[in-house]
């Protein structure tokens, strides 16, 4: 089968549609061959004939966008054995078959009846098939072809990523590199030159320029300056067909901005300024503003302000704003027109960020003269020092002079100046102060003990101009005068043991004294003379601002005179010298060896003891409880009806109690111990109901049958022995006792009858170290050898 095609569009498909028809074969495609062999009757060697040609296939072309009234010839099938008698039948299957592109079942022609378009599909691929109509079996084997779709210019360049924003420093050099911009042909780039695209520019000559072919956009002229001209609109566009006569274009805008270089000095519009500041202005306040004019912006119109010279330098001071960048001019020291009516001053303003490609525009640095003109001002009063310190004795009579204030005009005019105190409603007014004079005097008596220092507000105003006002500070010092005597330091509670000796220290007291310390310390403690000696304590003065208090005799009795009491003097340092008098109470108390206090008076006990009447009766009354619960635990004991050990001679429970002294350690050889051995009480142990032992002892018969040949101490020891190994013992205490008072003593008798009824000369200091119960008997033989020994 053979496909031919009339679509010969171009020479190329001209060409190619003359080398199809003249041999059969297609540009492109393939050619398969159905060999018609025939074999030799006797069996030889097979002949080849010259084959027919079979199928036929060719690469058909379908031009895109086809807008004709009739369905697009694209080509015809055709298959050796169709005779023309419409036997053989034409199948058309694969992409597009029956729809886009439909066949002649008889003829085989191949039309295309829709517009395609080569952007979205670029080629088909198709089956044909050769059947015989009447026997539906294929004359020719399936085999594949394809339909391209052929491009025509019908796209135009676009620039997809347009509108475009691009910025470049001022005064670049010509030809500097801004952007590149793309378009893109949607049409075949391998055909023909409908995807050829080629640039130009269309506005933005002469100061920007485009590459044809690779679309860079770069400076056309030399030094462009932002403050001239900052934006730049430039339309590139891009034609394809090689830029050719009917070639489609496309087009962009490219918005270039210059962006901003220091290459523009700082200027001040004039040369000359002049500025009035009233001479009141206050110190560290702003007192004017100045700047300078820089075309350039951001960093590279910063700058910074200074004074250079003039004879203001020391007065003034400039800083810089850093958001307006203006210079801030203040005032460092306090203006005077009296002294000085006006000042010069020469201030430089100079950017800080250089570029030192543009040096040559240069200094980056401009200078203006600023005259300041000080205004007269009608000011108040102003006082001699910014604050006073007066001193005054205490106890002073009313009117006393304090101190004087002074403040003076400093106008020129000199106007007189008038004093008063700045009170408030509820203040106590100590002070007044003589209007004219500035005299400050004492309008009520002052005590250095309530209020030792004062602080008032001393205010002038001018005659003239009474609302003009200044202040001072006056402070006022209250001096001590000795009108307070000393007195103790505290309330003292003395105590005074019984059992004391002669010349012992009890106390130790000091004193205290509200006046300043030139009329105080040092003080001085002693007896009044104007009483006679007392016999019990006397007062020694330690020079220390304390006193001690000592005892002048031995021993005291509660029982005779429990409390004491000791007029004492004080004087105190000062000139003249201030004494009172005071009187110590002192209690006597029973107490240790050690000088602890044990007891004093009963009433003084109690109540120190912190007991009152209800929490001893509470007390007593717990302890009554108490004994009761006792009592009848005990009566509950005994009541019980059965015993724990149930025979009644268990020596375990037999307290055999001897109160016999006899005739001494010479009566213990003749001891009996037959209540010891009793032999009824050995025989076989009755044990508790509740309780059997689970190791079986000894039999007692076999250790009473050994006691006639063992010592009383011995037997002793066994039966301690049996009684702690003994597993049968209930859980409870059991009491077994065995007196035995051994072998004579060596220390011989204790007795006192045979003692001899002299003095003795034994110590019987021993005796406070028994207890509470000794303590009486200690104390009596403890005099008694005191006064043995003075």
């Amino acid at each position: 089968m053979k496909i031919t095609s009339t679509s010969c569009i171009c020479p190329v498909l001209v060409c190619l549609c003359f080398v199809q028809r003249c041999d059969g074969t297609a540009h492109h495609g393939s050619i398969k061959v159905t060999r018609n062999q025939t074999k030799h009757p006797e069996g030889e060697t097979e002949v080849h004939h010259r084959p027919k040609r079979g199928w036929v296939w060719n690469q058909f072309f379908v031009l895109e966008e086809h807008m004709g009234p009739d369905p697009q010839y694209v080509g015809k099938l055709h298959s050796n054995s169709d005779k023309g008698d419409g036997s053989v039948k034409y199948i058309l299957t694969g992409e597009g078959a029956g729809t886009i592109f439909i066949i002649d079942d008889t003829t085989g022609d191949i039309h295309s009846t829709k517009s395609l378009d080569r952007e979205q599909k670029t080629h088909y691929v198709l089956h044909a098939q050769a059947i015989d109509r009447r026997t539906n079996k294929p004359l020719e084997p399936e085999s594949e072809f394809i339909i391209k779709v052929q491009d025509i210019n019908d796209n135009a360049p676009q620039f997809t990523d347009g509108p475009y924003i691009v910025t470049v420093p001022e005064m670049s050099d010509m030809g500097t590199s801004v952007l590149q911009v793309t378009a893109t042909d949607a049409d075949d780039p391998t055909y023909g030159n409908s995807a050829r695209v080629v640039y130009s520019i269309l506005q933005g000559q002469p100061y920007f320029s485009v590459d044809p072919k690779t679309g860079v956009i770069r400076t056309a002229l030399h030094n462009m300056d932002r403050e001239a001209r900052e934006h730049y609109s430039v339309v590139i566009q891009a034609k394809d067909m090689a830029g050719q006569v009917g070639g489609l274009s496309g087009s962009t805008t490219v918005n270039i901005t210059l962006t901003d270089v220091n290459d523009n000095p700082p200027r001040f519009p004039q040369k000359h300024y002049q500025l009035y500041v009233p001479e009141s202005a206050q110190v560290g306040s702003a007192i004017g503003k100045i700047k300078a004019n820089d075309a350039d912006t951001g960093s590279n119109a910063d700058m910074t302000y200074s004074i250079i010279n003039g004879d203001g330098v020391g007065i003034f001071s400039i800083s810089t704003d850093k958001d307006t960048r203006e210079g801030i001019l203040s005032l460092k020291k306090p203006l005077n027109y009296e002294k000085k009516k006006s000042y010069t001053l020469n201030i430089e303003g100079a950017n800080t960020h250089l570029d030192f490609r543009f040096s040559h525009l240069g200094p980056f640095k401009d200078a203006t003269i600023l005259k300041i003109i000080v205004g007269d001002v009608d000011e108040p009063p102003l006082f001699s020092m910014p604050s006073y310190v007066m001193e005054v004795y205490e106890n002073a009579k009313i009117g006393t002079i304090v101190g004087t204030v002074l403040a003076q005009d400093p106008d020129s005019a000199n106007s007189l100046v008038r004093y008063f105190i700045n009170y408030s409603v509820e203040e106590d007014r100590f002070f007044n102060i003589d209007a004219n004079t500035g005299t400050i005097k004492t309008s009520r008596v002052l005590d250095r003990e309530e209020t030792p220092w004062y602080n008032i507000t001393v205010a002038a105003s001018e005659n003239d101009n009474p609302g003009l006002l200044s202040h001072v500070t006056v402070g006022i010092r209250v001096l001590d005068v000795n009108d307070n005597p000393p007195e103790l330091a505290r309330e003292y509670d003395i105590v005074v043991c019984e059992n004391s000796k002669p010349g012992q220290v009890i106390h130790t007291i000091s004193a205290t004294d509200k006046d300043d310390f030139a009329n105080g310390p040092r003080f001085n403690f002693f007896l009044d003379e104007r009483l006679p000696m007392n016999p019990n304590f006397t007062l020694k003065d330690n020079e220390d601002n304390t006193a001690s208090i000592l005892t002048r005799r031995r021993r005291f009795s509660r029982t005779i005179q429990d409390v004491y009491y000791l007029p004492i003097m004080i004087s105190d340092g000062g000139i003249p010298s201030l004494s009172s008098s005071s009187t110590l109470t002192i209690r006597v108390c029973a107490c240790e060896r050690d000088g602890r206090v044990r007891t004093c008076h009963a009433e003084a006990f109690l109540s120190s003891a912190g007991l009152s009447t209800g929490a001893l009766i509470a007390i007593l009354l717990c302890v009554v409880i108490l004994l009761a619960i006792v009592v009848l635990f005990i009566t509950l004991r005994r009541s019980k009806k059965e015993p724990l050990i149930i025979s009644e001679e268990d020596v375990r429970e037999n307290v055999v109690t001897y109160d016999d002294e006899g005739g001494g350690e010479e009566d213990t050889e003749a001891f009996d111990i037959t209540a010891l051995r009793n032999p009824s009480a050995a025989e076989e142990l009755k044990y508790r109901r509740d309780i059997r032992p689970e190791v079986k002892l000894t039999p007692r018969h076999q250790t009473l049958s050994t006691l006639e040949s063992i010592d009383v101490q011995e037997f002793i020891k066994q039966r301690l022995a049996e009684a702690d190994l003994d597993p049968s013992v209930p859980p409870y205490d059991s009491l077994q006792t065995y007196a035995y008072e051994g072998q004579r003593s060596e220390a011989g008798s204790i007795s006192s009858l045979d003692s001899a009824t002299t003095q003795s000369d034994q110590d019987y200091h021993y005796l406070g170290d028994w207890g509470p119960e000794f303590k009486k008997l200690a104390e009596l033989y403890g005099e008694i050898e005191s006064e043995r020994t003075t």
